[in-house]
């Protein structure tokens, strides 16, 4: 079973034989042990054509040391890796593979470059004996496989204890630099290999530069950048979906939805007969991932809802209840979500992105002055918005405004995400038109969460009446939830009526 652990880590140029500096003058640390030197061989996978370096993520099985395995490494901010490990095996471990399913596809990955390294590990501790960082000198030899160049250095590699504070590394930072040591170029022992094994017959200069599909500055080239920001988003976030990390599944299906809406808010630029199956399969994935996300925010919601209630009104086992409900609905969300990702025609849909991407079906307005396009396509979103916000508003109160509410909010967070896409055109009148749209979504929000609450509510109830459980709670629940989705209603005009057009 693969386990996480988070890397805080520093690397520095060192020539061989640097001497390391007294560290007992950095602060907090009292004593540094020295570990002695253990040699480690690790042999980093990847595909052909390098796509998980491409994206900072190195894999290796990796032998000799205290934490011998494979070891997936994703990149969380500069000098933060999470390491997955898994233990050591011939072939890679199904957990870790299907954590690159969305880069890898339906290829393999091989081995690309071997680094041997003697390491001199010496432990920073504190009074009490605590470990607060291990620092490591060492001597690198790298070789591209199967048969290529080599090349060797000495870094020396500063990681953060795992309960210690990070703060720890800036101090030995500071002791080092004040020596003379610098910090490395590369980010990694493998960005470094690649660099610097790369076979001359196979450089970057060998091809020539393909020319950009749309020039500077107009319609097509403001929006394929947003459609491959979205696309790469969706390839980056699959991974953190079934590690099952916080808000991946929101920002996943987010991600879908943003790029739905570009491709149908720009048909002026991007072909709809290219787009729209395309706009077919992310509302698919959006929807399988929306089960877990819906979920999410409606037990959230419940949660809430029965902590603001004085606790004499809480009659019956309403927590537990509740916690049963969520637990079931939650896990069959959890497996429809990931049974998306696994399946066949989810490849099928990144492949056809990266197709898109490469060969983009431009219409004639893509070659034209991006500000105009785009604020043109942006008004006409407002103005489908203005009409289904009309329909909803002349309508009694019930299920046919609820419905209409709805579809109201949808071309409202349609109209918002076309404002962000044009907001490196259009600047800061896109940005405060974005923020009005986001008021009018927020509240069309809040009166569909309180329609589906309301729903889930008189179920609960249901339930709890069928086990002999008074169903008080759940009915005064309910009570509220209408109240505020009345509100809702009630505020509609006038936060409509700020939400001026660009």
């Amino acid at each position: 079973m693969a386990e996480t652990k988070r890397e805080i880590e520093r690397k520095y140029e060192a020539a061989a034989g640097t001497d390391v500096p007294d560290l007992t003058r950095v602060r907090d640390v009292a004593t540094v042990a020295d570990e002695g030197v253990v040699e480690l061989d690790a042999v980093y996978h990847d595909t052909p054509d390098l796509r998980l370096a491409a994206d900072s993520i190195t894999l290796r099985r990796r032998t000799g040391g205290p934490d011998a395995g494979w070891h997936l490494k994703f990149p969380v901010a500069v000098g933060v890796r999470d390491e997955i490990r898994a233990p050591l095996s011939d072939t890679l471990p199904p957990d870790l593979a299907v954590l690159l399913r969305s880069r890898v596809r339906g290829g393999e990955v091989v081995p690309v470059v071997r680094l041997r390294s003697a390491r001199d590990v010496r432990r920073l501790l504190d009074a009490d004996g605590g470990l607060l960082a291990e620092l490591s000198v060492d001597t690198v030899r790298a070789r591209r496989l199967p048969k290529g160049p080599r090349a060797s250095w000495t870094e020396i590699e500063v990681e953060a204890a795992d309960d210690a504070d990070p703060g720890i590394l800036d101090a030995v930072e500071k002791r080092l630099g004040k020596a003379g040591i610098r910090p490395a170029h590369a980010p990694s022992k493998l960005a470094r290999a690649l660099a610097e094994t790369t076979p001359e017959d196979h450089g970057p200069d060998d091809l020539p530069d393909a020319p950009p599909p749309a020039a500077p500055g107009t319609a097509g080239a403001v929006v394929l950048a947003y459609v491959r920001e979205q696309a790469e988003a969706i390839v980056a976030l699959d991974p953190a979906v079934r590690r099952d990390l916080p808000d991946a599944v929101h920002q996943l299906r987010v991600a879908c939805r943003r790029l739905r809406s570009a491709l149908k808010t720009y048909r002026s630029v991007l072909d709809r007969n290219a787009t729209d199956p395309l706009g077919d399969e992310l509302k698919w994935l959006a929807g399988e991932l929306g089960v877990a996300r819906d979920q999410e925010v409606l037990v959230e919601r419940l949660r809430g809802r029965l902590a603001d209630t004085p606790r004499p009104l809480r009659l019956g086992p309403v927590k537990a209840r509740l916690r049963i409900w969520d637990t079931a609905r939650t896990k069959d969300a959890r497996r429809k979500a990931v049974a998306a990702l696994d399946s066949d025609r989810y490849l099928a849909l990144l492949d056809r992105l990266d197709a898109l991407l490469a060969d983009p079906p431009l219409r004639e307005a893509a070659g034209r002055d991006a500000a105009k396009v785009l604020a043109r396509a942006v008004r006409k979103d407002h103005a489908r918005l203005a009409a289904r916000v009309d329909r909803a508003l002349s309508l009694a109160p019930g299920r046919e405004r609820d419905l209409a509410l709805h579809e109201a909010r949808k071309a409202a967070k349609r109209t918002r995400y076309a404002a962000d896409a044009a907001r490196p055109t259009l600047g800061k009148p896109a940005k405060k038109f974005a923020e009005r749209v986001k008021k009018v979504q927020s509240l069309l929000g809040e009166h569909q969460d309180a329609v589906v609450a309301r729903a889930t509510l008189r179920d609960l109830a249901v339930q709890a009446h069928a086990a002999g459980e008074t169903a008080f709670t759940w009915g005064l629940l309910y009570g509220r939830e209408e109240a505020a989705a009345d509100a809702a209603e009630r505020g509609l005009p006038g936060v409509w009526a700020r939400a001026v057009p660009l």
